[in-house]
Parts: structure tokens; C-alpha cells; sequence
């Protein structure tokens, strides 16, 4: 089992930054892509951006350019840095983890909210 605890979020004016983080514990050796994924009210939750252990990144098309995710594998962390924030970027947060056996693991979720 792994465990994913989210901190970070909130609300922040259009335009503005605001940086997540995810702290992995448990059976972490297990682990390969850590990632974000986002559910905006009354629709699914879509990939916003992963990482592999090696360092790899994807994002989805809307953040391009304005987000970045990276991972700390000797802390086990995970982290997505949100710049130029828009309000369609309101949603609930969730910290994923990926097992090389392809388990899924999620945090609680985290509440970012963009308004002015």
C-alpha cells in the first residue's frame, strides 16, 4: 500500500501561482509515475501532468506552458508549481501514484479555486 498526503491549494486571483505538493509513505519502492489530476465541478477527473521515476514528464494541453511538475525521489515527494492560473484551473486536486503493476493510488485531494 502507499499513502499520499496533499498539502498546498487555495484560492488565488486570475493570473496568480499557487504550488502543490504530495508526500509519498508505505510501500514506495513500488512506485513509478507520481502525477496530478484534477476534477473540475460536475465532470470527470482529467490527467493534468505525471512523472516517471526517471524523470519524464506529460502534461495535459491546457496547462503546457504554464505548470511544471517534479518529483524528489529521496524525500518520495511530488510537487506541481501552477503559474498564470485561470479560473477554468478551479478544481479538486488529486495526487496519484502509479505501481510498476499498475496499481493506482490517490490522495485526499486538494481545493484550488481561482477568482477574483
Amino acid at each position: 500500500q502507499v499513502q499520499l498526503v496533499e498539502s498546498g491549494g487555495g484560492l488565488v486571483q486570475p493570473g496568480g501561482s499557487l504550488r502543490l505538493s504530495c508526500a509519498a509513505s508505505g510501500n514506495i519502492f513500488n512506485i513509478n509515475v507520481m502525477g496530478w489530476y484534477r476534477r473540475a465541478p460536475g465532470k470527470r477527473r482529467d490527467l493534468v501532468a505525471t512523472i516517471t521515476s526517471g524523470g519524464s514528464t506529460n502534461y495535459a494541453d491546457s496547462v503546457k506552458g504554464r505548470f511544471t511538475i517534479s518529483r524528489d525521489n529521496a524525500k518520495n515527494t511530488v510537487q506541481l508549481q501552477m503559474n498564470s492560473l485561470k479560473p477554468e484551473d478551479t478544481a479538486v486536486y488529486y495526487c496519484n501514484a502509479r505501481s510498476w503493476s499498475m496499481n493506482d493510488y490517490w490522495g485526499q485531494g486538494a481545493q484550488v479555486t481561482v477568482s477574483s
